[in-house]
């Protein structure tokens, strides 16, 4: 294929396209929420309406009448918790929370005659503003969308808009007009760093694979999308909402390091960026961009799709690799490096979701452009998930240099309780960054830049990206004991320290949230903790106490007043919090006296009561009883 027939694609697709559309979130959160029914009702009252509209992916592919209006699905918006969302175009009205009920109003009213309805505007929380777009809403407003600025509106299904938006020019630059020493170096220039956890320069990586060469002349390309960090989702928005921008990534590695064949190394738990790849994969080889002489080059390259089991081990890449193969998912010493000896033993680079996503952009603009953002030692920008008790809950994009202050509380809207309700910045407690192998970030950290190499001073990693915030509410023995927890289930088993010890530190950690513990305790909790860091194989095991010796170095006091002072100071934790009663808020019904099995509330009717500690069994019974949120 000829850089013209993809001119040709481009321009078939842009005089075919209908001036009106109407693009429906289909990521996973929105087609959880419904969306999937909306397009439905949307087609029906549509067609009820006599507006001619064309529906199916990859339309233009057959050409055809050109019809009223275009009615298509996108990927992720990334503001997960507004969906679903339904934008109109030329007008760029977006509406959020739409109902398959609104479908009818939404063409009567915006369709047919131009009105916006208020009511499906976002509101801004704080100030009551309607409004009217994204370039309105300060969640994206605040952003520097580069990765993810054409999820959200480009049909994920149809290679052919890709193509129509500068689709595939930079494979074709790499391909066609480039060496491969050229095209690692363009890489290595712009600063570009792993977006999956390490941050290790890209285009060293693929400097390190390009020399070394197998018998049989095969190498492989690896896209690690084996995302399994808690509430983290940014690679599978990208795989959802624009899979061809990873897989025209994948083509420029390729060339880079001279690969044969590339594998999409994705978790069964990711179904629906499976099938989107899946069908990417399969669009791009039918019009010639994977397979034999690629651009009409000697160039050839193809694509397959593995599903793996959700082994959170699987991200390390050489227990990646060893999954392909059919093994079982474990890690192994290094050297030698997959650069030398991978996938089955050929040379072979791994690289994650986002960062093959952002290759195409850098030999589409530039090295200079992408070493525009950022720092200077972290350029380009970040995808962060940002979770937890703040307002704005999604997906993030900025530059790596943003604070932490700018990304919770300008970005995201700012702290919340348990419901969703708005609480003071006083109320920020911690952040999480790095997922399970990060560490908790306090407020006096909120104005540190966020780069590879600033949060390693504080015991934390970016880690692949995600954030999740907490209030005051929290008691971070129990978060620790959640991480821990959680890689503590997913340790392979290969390394008695991985295996052995976090099953330690979480009994260590039971301990203490059972009132069981004692200062010798987390004595052994810190020390274990080191030890398992020091002597573990892979990244698994030498982050996974990062929360225990981030929270024991930040807050020291809350586990000391576990284990000396037999409490807990954010009432979490049952068998040491003694519930209080907030007099402002209690009413004096009674209630919760005459449902204490052991007297030890007192007080007069219409007067506030008295919870008497020594005699609290902490059963509960007096919060479950409570109508007035009380007692806490």
């Amino acid at each position: 294929m000829s850089n013209l027939d993809l001119k040709k694609i481009a321009e078939e697709f842009k005089a075919n396209l209908e001036d009106r559309r109407v693009v429906v979130c289909a990521g996973t959160a929105c087609v959880a929420n419904g969306s999937l029914k909306v397009i439905d009702a949307l087609q029906k009252e549509i067609e009820a309406a006599g507006i001619k509209v064309r529906v199916e992916a990859n339309h233009h592919k057959c050409g055809g009448e050109k019809k009223d209006l275009y009615l298509s699905k996108s990927g992720c918006h990334g503001f997960c918790q507004q969906g679903p969302l339904v934008t109109i175009m030329p007008e760029n009205i977006l509406y959020v929370k739409v109902k398959p009920e609104d479908a009818k109003e939404i063409v009567e009213k915006t369709l047919k005659n131009g009105e916006i309805i208020d009511r499906l505007l976002f509101v801004e929380p704080g100030t009551g503003k309607h409004s009217k777009n994204a370039d309105e809403i300060t969640f994206y407003k605040l952003q520097q969308r580069t990765t993810l600025k054409r999820c959200g509106h480009v049909n994920p299904e149809d290679v052919r808009e890709y193509i129509a938006n500068s689709g595939y020019d930079g494979a074709r630059k790499a391909i066609c007009e480039m060496t491969s020493e050229q095209v690692c170096q363009e890489v290595l220039d712009s600063g570009l760093r792993g977006r999956g956890g390490a941050g290790f320069p890209t285009g060293k990586k693929w400097q390190l694979t390009l020399p070394n060469k197998s018998p049989d002349g095969v190498k492989y390309i690896i896209c690690n999308a084996d995302e399994g960090d808690p509430g983290a989702f940014m690679d599978r928005s990208v795989m959802e909402g624009n899979p061809h921008s990873v897989i025209e990534g994948m083509m420029i590695a390729a060339k880079g390091i001279q690969a044969t064949k590339g594998y999409v190394y994705c978790r069964a738990e990711y179904p629906l960026a499976v099938k989107r790849v899946r069908k990417a994969i399969d669009d791009a080889r039918e019009i010639g961009l994977l397979g034999k002489n690629i651009f009409g080059t000697d160039f050839c390259f193809d694509i397959e799709v593995m599903e793996g089991a959700g082994a959170f081990v699987c991200g390390e890449e050489t227990a990646l690799i060893h999954s392909i193969e059919g093994q079982r998912g474990m890690p192994t010493a290094k050297p030698p490096f997959p650069a030398v000896s991978g996938l089955f033993g050929k040379p072979t680079t791994i690289n994650n979701v986002e960062t093959l996503a952002c290759v195409p952009l850098i030999l589409k603009y530039g090295a200079q452009w992408f070493k525009s953002m950022g720092t200077e030692n972290s350029t380009g920008t970040k995808t962060f998930a940002l979770t937890g008790q703040v307002a704005n809950t999604g997906l993030v994009e900025v530059p790596f240099g943003t604070t932490l202050r700018k990304i919770i509380f300008d970005i995201g809207g700012g702290i919340t309780d348990d419901q969703g309700n708005p609480l003071p910045p006083s109320e920020f407690k911690a952040v999480q960054i790095g997922g399970p192998s990060g560490a908790c970030l306090t407020e006096e950290l909120l104005d540190v830049p966020i780069d590879f190499d600033s949060v390693k001073k504080y015991g934390a990693i970016v880690g692949s990206g995600g954030l999740v915030v907490m209030n005051k509410s929290n008691c971070m023995v129990k978060i620790a004991r959640f991480f821990m927890k959680f890689t503590q289930s997913e340790s392979c088993g290969k390394c008695v320290l991985c295996r052995e010890g976090t099953a330690q530190m979480l009994a260590l950690l039971d301990d203490i949230i059972a009132g069981k513990g004692t200062m010798e305790t987390i004595d052994q909790l810190e020390e274990l903790a080191k030890a398992v860091s020091d002597g573990s194989l892979c990244a698994l095991g030498k982050t996974a106490p990062n929360p225990v010796l981030s929270t024991l170095k930040t807050f020291r006091d809350e586990y000391i007043a576990h284990v000396r002072d037999k409490k807990c100071p954010a009432h979490q934790c049952a068998a040491l919090s003694c519930p209080e009663i907030d007099p402002a808020k209690c009413k004096g019904c009674t209630a919760c006296a005459r449902q204490c099995p052991v007297g030890a509330i007192s007080g007069t009717v219409k007067n506030p009561h008295k919870i008497d500690e020594t005699k609290c069994i902490k059963c509960g019974a007096c919060k479950r009883t409570c109508k007035f949120g009380a007692i806490k």
